[in-house]
């Protein structure tokens, strides 16, 4: 493999463009450019009805109505609407405990430690050995005064599936609002973001197959009741005045487009992606690999580790010919430190600072495992 080419092995942090959607954001950039807010011409009201049309994409892939769907930049926005939003709403009822985990993003971490600071109550619940949070752990701590209870789906480190589902059941009778970032799990993992015990769901265009610059934050009505939501910015008042600001037409569409996709090609996916898996394990299990996270919970597409002796900083210079992997989230890459997900699983030192995180998709071509491999062994 040559230099200029090495295979991309990054997919939790960014996913290639699939054609299609590629195409239609073409179109919507270069013919049908018009502003879904002009109602006095044809051109807006046909990016109205391509809006309305990604809007429902994105309904019909988590189950919720059309109107429950707000479109944004991004999970790290949406994540801030969710937990932000909800502040001015708790003060006024009481509800100031929030309930999270210690392996969140840091677009969830941040944003509840902006309300710890304000006087909010938090409790920070750790993960077992497996990067596995206990539901059960985290529902005991559930208190009458709990106004919102975030738990991602995924974890878009090690890749392990957090079990959102038990605690929307044990959420049942319990007022708290419920919200999950599923950045690395939307459109891939689709029964359990239906649960319309679910109140607030982020996810990202660019984690999907789509394009960056564009994300969706579901807010579910339960019954009659609104998520009692705030927005952070003002003036326009668009997307329901929760989100205001012109919407991105081309980068809504081809979020509709790739929500659509996952829903059609989710198994075929997931099958390629385990196939994909079982080759990568079989080729580096000469060289005795530490995987963070038990098989079987964790995603398909995605494989957290460290190699004996060898640091994540060393193993990714002598691969970089070969494939571009990561030793953690995107977002932090730039200065890094140790990850506070592998941490607070309790990994020895070692492993942590070894740790590499492989993620592929459905449309990454096979490496040169051999060349993998022998250049690990040097």
């Amino acid at each position: 493999m040559s230099r200029a080419h090495p295979i991309y092995l990054d997919c939790n942090s960014t996913t290639p463009l699939e054609p299609e959607v590629g195409k239609v954001m073409r179109h919507f950039f270069e013919e049908e450019f018009g502003n879904e807010g002009s109602r006095t011409h044809a051109f807006g009201s046909r990016a109205k009805d391509a809006v309305n049309h990604a809007r429902q994409q994105v309904a019909q892939l988590v189950d919720c109505k059309m109107e429950e769907v707000i479109f944004t930049s991004g999970a790290t926005e949406s994540n801030n609407l969710a937990i932000l939003g909800l502040a001015h709403w708790g003060r006024s009822h009481g509800k100031t405990h929030i309930l999270s985990s210690r392996i969140e993003h840091k677009a969830v971490l941040e944003p509840i430690e902006v309300l710890a600071k304000d006087g909010f109550e938090v409790d920070w619940v750790a993960p077992e050995k497996n990067g596995k949070v206990e539901a059960a752990k985290l529902l005991q701590r559930v208190r009458p005064t709990t106004l919102l209870v975030s738990l991602m789906h995924a974890n878009n480190e090690t890749g392990v599936i957090q079990p959102i589902d038990k605690v929307a059941q044990g959420l049942a009778d319990h007022p708290a609002w419920f919200h999950v970032d599923a950045a690395q799990t939307f459109g891939k993992l689709i029964e359990p973001l239906r649960n319309h015990r679910i109140d607030l769901i982020s996810a990202s265009g660019h984690k999907i197959y789509g394009p960056k610059g564009v994300g969706v934050l579901v807010v579910r009505h339960r019954k009659k009741q609104k998520v009692p939501l705030q927005p952070l910015v003002f003036g326009g008042g668009q997307e329901h005045g929760l989100r205001p600001g012109t919407l991105p037409v081309p980068l809504v569409v081809g979020f509709g487009l790739a929500a659509e996709l996952g829903l059609q090609h989710h198994v075929e996916r997931e099958k390629r992606c385990l196939t994909f898996r079982r080759k990568f394990l079989q080729a580096i299990e000469p060289l005795g690999p530490k995987i963070h996270g038990d098989e079987g919970q964790v995603l398909a597409h995605t494989a957290n580790l460290s190699f004996p002796g060898l640091s994540a900083e060393e193993a990714m210079v002598r691969l970089k010919n070969h494939v571009a992997v990561s030793n953690g989230s995107a977002c932090t890459s730039a200065s890094y430190q140790p990850s506070h997900v592998l941490k607070a699983m309790g990994l020895e030192k070692d492993e942590v600072v070894g740790a590499m995180r492989f993620s592929w998709s459905h449309l990454t071509p096979e490496p040169d495992w051999a060349g993998v491999v022998a250049q690990l062994r040097k």
